[in-house]
């Protein structure tokens, strides 16, 4: 009967140890396969990446140190964060959106400028007669796979990609999941004329079959122009990586769109640092700036702004009109999901900014006169 009982259990754990090592194998499978974790980079650029002088064993660095202290500690405040999660977290129901007519697009006015906002980081910037995505992200889950993500808030996006015209570029901050997104970049990859992207994230569109003529990579303050347009990369403090073994593989950064009459900050994802007050130095003043603003935590601030330091930071690149990102769409923190404006929208107030917190859809005109109201849609959700 003992052993009865010993084979028994000797089993079970057999078959535990088999259904891991299945799993592992599984999952080795498909990031070794699957197009979403994209490229690699080459002996040859790794070379020319150690040129920049922020490239070091084969990884990408921060001007500023990100310590993240890893420790019994830490992990229990993440662990109790995970299985104990803020209730309201996600919104009790779907996010209503802002419809976008497609004729409204094509016949906006060339010399105007207008921002519309996806939801998260994603962004339809019309400025000097040209249509410019950021971080374009219309699919559902910012994961390799839905089983490894949240549902986004809104069921339907503003538009969709078919119904979109011909765009000038895209331009992405960095490689994570939820500003770079295959299957949006498969769908949009015929009607766009030029993609601005980091150093090393060109590999990933060039395993999605992006042409190569319309892969313009960059490094930190190399400016590049669409005719009129003038494209600059300015850097951020962050990382990258698709998979496990290509953290930092990559760059990230910060992007300024300017033509004669308008500039546009679009901060990517990032750290408070010192680059935000020689961006300004440089670049500033800044008609709008699009700054991260959600996804934070104590245990990852050095890559994740708080809300006052978003605040701050738009101080210090000399933005005179705010458009919080990097919220209202996807749950990758334990906040609660109103959490980011609503500290936000206080420090603005104390800091004498001005902000706007448009719905997912809303297109916001630089030139209208009532650019600097803001309408606090969330407030009522």
């Amino acid at each position: 009967m003992f052993k009865t009982i010993l084979k028994i259990i000797k089993r079970f754990f057999q078959g535990i140890f088999a259904l891991i090592g299945l799993i592992i194998l599984i999952g080795v499978v498909f990031m070794y396969t699957s197009p979403q974790f994209g490229g690699t980079v080459t002996d040859e650029q790794k070379i020319e990446y150690a040129k920049t002088g922020h490239y070091e064993d084969e990884v990408f660095t921060n001007a500023e140190e990100i310590v993240m202290e890893i420790n019994c500690h830490s992990i229990e405040e993440m662990l109790k964060e995970q299985l104990n999660p803020n209730p309201k977290i996600v919104p009790d129901h779907k996010l209503a959106v802002e419809k976008i007519n497609p004729f409204d697009l094509v016949e906006f006015a060339d010399s105007l400028t207008r921002a519309t906002w996806f939801g998260h980081s994603s962004f339809l910037i019309e400025t000097g007669g040209k249509k410019i995505l950021l971080d374009p992200v219309f699919g559902k889950y910012a994961a390799p796979h839905p089983w490894l993500g949240r549902e986004r808030f809104n069921e339907e996006m503003p538009i969709d990609i078919k119904s979109l015209p011909a765009i000038d570029a895209i331009i992405i901050s960095h490689d994570h999941y939820d500003h770079l997104d295959y299957p949006s970049i498969k769908e949009l990859k015929e009607k766009v004329g030029k993609f601005f992207v980091p150093l090393g994230v060109g590999n990933h569109l060039r395993r999605w079959e992006v042409p190569e003529e319309k892969i313009v990579e960059m490094d930190w303050w190399q400016e590049q122009p669409l005719e009129n347009v003038e494209i600059v990369f300015t850097p951020s403090r962050h990382n990258s990586g698709r998979g496990i073994s290509d953290q930092s593989a990559t760059l990230w950064g910060s992007w300024i769109i300017q033509t004669d009459s308008t500039k546009i900050y679009f901060s990517g994802d990032g750290g408070y640092g010192k680059h935000f007050k020689e961006i300004g130095a440089k670049y500033g003043p800044f008609d709008l700036a699009l700054m991260e603003c959600g996804q934070y935590n104590k245990n990852w601030a050095g890559m994740h702004m708080m809300p006052e330091e978003t605040a701050q930071a738009s101080k210090d690149v000399q933005a005179e009109l705010v458009i919080p990102v990097h919220w209202g769409s996807f749950v990758l923190a334990t906040h609660s999901w109103k959490d980011p404006v609503e500290r936000l929208t206080k420090a603005a107030k104390e800091l004498d900014l001005t902000l706007r917190t448009p719905k997912i859809g809303e297109p916001i005109s630089l030139e209208d006169p009532e650019v600097a109201i803001n309408y606090e849609w969330w407030a009522k959700e």
